[in-house]
């Protein structure tokens, strides 16, 4: 008899718990989406209405997102986002995965020493490496066939080199066991064949991981971009949305019809790969 009033005790403060789990979820969620409705709304008004208080356009004004595109010439910078970002993406992904082989696999003298000091430089803040990532690359224009400035690699060369990415795939490919080496070198496979054989088909999660995180700073950079470019012919879409800011004030309808047209690759991608990317992440190693 003692055990009913505890059971119904129990779910009823199991009951509390969920409550207050989804209130603070629910909470969550719209503390997210409103600043994007706020974008879209936005997008949609006038500029007296955008100037103003109101949160809902009172007329629809689709025409904001074409004179967006034609005001800030997004035709240009969404081409050059698409290859700073596949350059980018392909650079970071090589060098990644061979590196992280490297320190998880291979043994070689200071291995850990040097992989415990490119793990601490995750700790400096990132515009601390402005200045001499700027130096650096201004040099090896200046020894290099081609110029490093107002060109592709003073964009995309720097980042290909994340220590993230080949932390997070160090962390993966050290789990892979022994045993399918040694089968693999049984098999007369290398290093490379195992690498490419064995262990990748095995990392899609983290590979999943790094290619949705590293694509969204990539196509979303723009203090960097703004600094080694002086010219419109390599800068990405993000730097189109300073075409809106004037002297005048800034036509902040505009402004936000062209933030959802450089957002929307990457709401696109999330949406594919939202499942992969979840459950990558909770395979991966990132969860706690």
């Amino acid at each position: 008899m003692a055990e009913k009033p505890y059971r119904k005790k129990r779910m009823k403060f199991s009951t509390q718990r969920n409550l207050l789990t989804y209130a603070i979820l629910i909470f969550g969620v719209v503390i997210s989406l409103v600043p994007f409705v706020w974008m879209i709304s936005t997008s949609l008004m006038n500029l007296g209405e955008a100037l103003g208080t109101a949160f809902f356009p009172s007329e629809l004004h689709f025409e904001n997102y074409t004179e967006a595109w034609r005001r800030a010439d997004f035709t240009e910078y969404f081409a050059n986002s698409i290859l700073i970002t596949l350059i980018t993406l392909s650079g970071e992904l090589t060098f990644s995965i061979l590196a992280a082989y490297a320190f998880a696999r291979m043994e070689f003298p200071g291995r850990d020493l040097i992989f415990n000091v490119m793990l601490s430089t995750m700790m400096i803040p990132a515009m601390v490496f402005t200045i001499p990532n700027f130096l650096t690359v201004t040099w090896l224009g200046r020894i290099s066939p081609i110029n490093w400035i107002n060109n592709w690699p003073s964009l995309t060369i720097p980042f290909m080199g994340s220590v993230f990415s080949i932390f997070m795939l160090k962390q993966f490919f050290a789990q892979v066991p022994d045993e399918l080496y040694d089968a693999a070198q049984i098999d007369g496979a290398g290093h490379f064949r195992f690498l490419t054989q064995v262990v990748l088909p095995l990392s899609k999660a983290p590979l999943m991981v790094i290619l949705v995180l590293s694509f969204i700073g990539t196509w979303n950079s723009l203090a960097w971009p703004m600094l080694v470019t002086n010219t419109p012919d390599w800068r990405p879409i993000s730097v189109g949305l300073m075409s809106f800011v004037t002297e005048a004030g800034q036509e902040i309808n505009l402004t936000m019809a062209g933030a959802f047209i450089t957002i929307l690759p990457i709401l696109i991608i999330y949406f594919f790969t939202q499942k992969q990317f979840t459950e990558s992440i909770a395979r991966s190693g990132l969860k706690g």
